[in-house]
């Protein structure tokens, strides 16, 4: 496994000198952006509006990171709850292999915060009805309002290890400001993950109908907050070896 893993490092260090393999992936990414691609994946019966390369990396951030509270931004159809629930609940399943103890979910520690400006009714119904219920709590009202701000930090006072995904209004206003809120409740060494910085990185006229685009997204939100919280770094390590990712410069690291 030590050659295994030495290799892949390698690799994925020589990915950015590889010019071929980073055109085909920007071509996929804007082709399929335009397809609406990220929407035909569903995570549990739940459709989670999210690009599998993603999944796969929130899932090995999961493991490494073996969070007690996930905090999300941005809701939708639940498909991100569920999918961070399923990951905790494997997390406490490890834990009772080992120790040999049962754990029940209703009383696991580990949860889901999810937080939404408009929690549907039939998603909220959908959400409330799935299995992985128990480990999910969701607050719904604007993720910047001061009052939404201190209902979060009030239940993240009660756990250790917090990672933090910010998935919602995708202006650089809001964005930064999500990012001033929820950023400093990530654990030293676990990640605050940004989504959809990839709009800084597509063409002018892809989002018509949104008051974003270039110029003014999650990444320039990213660079701005990174210009005075040295405690975080972008591990571009993980955008290299996905490719294909709506988050570029979005995967946090909070290192000191």
């Amino acid at each position: 496994m030590a050659d295994f893993q030495k290799e892949v490092a390698e690799r994925i260090v020589a990915i950015p000198m590889d010019k071929d393999i980073f055109d085909a992936a920007a071509a996929f990414m804007r082709t399929s952006i335009g397809q609406k691609y990220s929407y035909n994946v569903t995570w549990q019966g739940r459709p989670i509006i999210q690009y599998p390369q993603d999944m796969v990396a929130m899932q090995e951030l999961i493991w490494q990171i073996k969070p007690d509270l996930i905090i999300e931004t941005g809701i939708a159809h639940g498909g991100s709850l569920i999918f961070s629930a399923s990951m905790l609940a494997l997390l406490d399943m490890c834990d009772a292999i080992e120790t040999g103890d049962k754990i029940d979910p209703k009383v696991s520690k580990r949860k889901v915060l999810g937080i939404d400006i408009d929690i549907r009714a039939h998603n909220r119904a959908a959400i409330e009805a799935h299995p992985m219920s128990s480990r999910i709590q969701m607050i719904q009202g604007s993720s910047i309002a001061p009052e939404i701000i201190a209902q979060v930090k009030a239940v993240a006072a009660d756990y250790s290890r917090v990672l933090v995904c910010l998935d919602s209004n995708h202006t650089h206003e809001h964005v930064l400001a999500e990012l001033e809120a929820y950023a400093p409740l990530t654990s030293v060494d676990s990640y605050c993950v940004v989504f959809d910085t990839v709009v800084e990185d597509m063409p002018a006229d892809m989002f018509p109908d949104r008051p974003w685009g270039p110029g003014n997204n999650p990444k320039t939100a990213v660079w701005e907050y990174l210009k005075t919280h040295p405690e975080f770094e972008i591990d571009k390590s993980i955008q290299h070896k996905l490719l294909i990712t709506v988050a570029p410069d979005g995967y946090l690291k909070r290192v000191r």
